[in-house]
């Protein structure tokens, strides 16, 4: 019998991973957080634009900025919800507010987790929390949708259950929702409940948990101008003026909207035609 157990002991030590190697934070400034196995992933170059090239988002930029560097430095900071308008940088915010921290000098890592990967965010915090570094960590496209229980796995970012939210890390999330969820399936869950209030009150509040709701808005048609100016600008595409406003307008009404990502296509298509690379 002994022998049998020294064989299933065994065999049961083969099948069983070994354990992961301790991150390398000094590999990067920033990385992807994978699963299965879990891993922290370098990125050597993140793809980000100018913090001076974000347009029309200056007050949420500003709140932002001021909140990341106070958490670079140990200070107090909250939690932020960036949230609103598609298209008009709630992700390349973060990642270029993440790059002006580093150049003045403060040491601060980001770690991008998939919203898919919510239900893994213990192990992850549990890798975090054993370092000095101090950490962004940011989820791009966050919200949650019918028979949806990844947002319970938000609540131990934001809350840390009985551990409490590692002290060197922040959480920041973008939405286009401002409640995180569907108006419909709030209401669906107020009409169907027996207790309408309660039902929704624990999804609803998760934004609630959020001390920064920084809100993104359609832009105007002069600011959409701006962003095209801007980006010219900084990449050295020559142009006439009437042109390129008469173009722009064209390019936007094609589109049916007016916002960053729309002004960047176009800017792109233009740098193209005039053989200008965006590097």
């Amino acid at each position: 019998m002994s022998d049998e157990l020294a064989r299933i002991a065994a065999a049961l030590e083969r099948m069983s991973p070994s354990p992961e190697a301790a991150p390398d934070f000094d590999a990067a400034d920033a990385f992807v957080w994978h699963v299965e196995p879990d891993r922290l992933a370098p990125v050597p170059k993140v793809s980000r634009v100018d913090l001076s090239l974000l347009i029309g988002v200056e007050r949420s930029r500003n709140t932002l900025l001021v909140n990341t560097r106070q958490f670079a430095k140990g200070l107090p900071a909250n939690n932020a919800l960036l949230w609103g308008a598609r298209g008009m940088g709630k992700s390349s915010l973060v990642k270029a507010i993440h790059a002006q921290i580093l150049t003045e000098g403060l040491p601060l890592k980001i770690v991008e987790l998939q919203r898919e990967d919510l239900p893994s965010v213990t192990r992850l915090l549990g890798q975090l929390r054993s370092s000095e570094a101090r950490f962004v960590l940011f989820c791009d496209d966050l919200s949650f949708s019918h028979d949806d229980e990844h947002y319970k796995s938000l609540k131990a970012v934001l809350d840390g259950g009985i551990e409490g939210r590692p002290e060197n890390v922040i959480f920041y999330a973008t939405s286009n929702r401002r409640h995180l969820m569907p108006r419909d399936m709030i209401e669906n869950e107020r009409s169907s409940a027996i207790n309408p209030g309660e039902a929704v009150e624990e999804k609803v509040s998760l934004s609630d948990r959020f001390g920064l709701w920084l809100g993104f808005h359609p832009c105007t048609q002069d600011e959409y101008l701006a962003m095209i100016h801007g980006y010219c600008a900084h990449f050295g595409i020559a142009y006439d003026e009437a042109e390129l406003r008469a173009e722009a307008i064209e390019w936007q009404a094609t589109r049916g909207a007016r916002s960053g990502r729309v002004a960047w296509q176009y800017v792109t298509d233009l740098a193209g035609r005039k053989g200008v690379a965006l590097a």
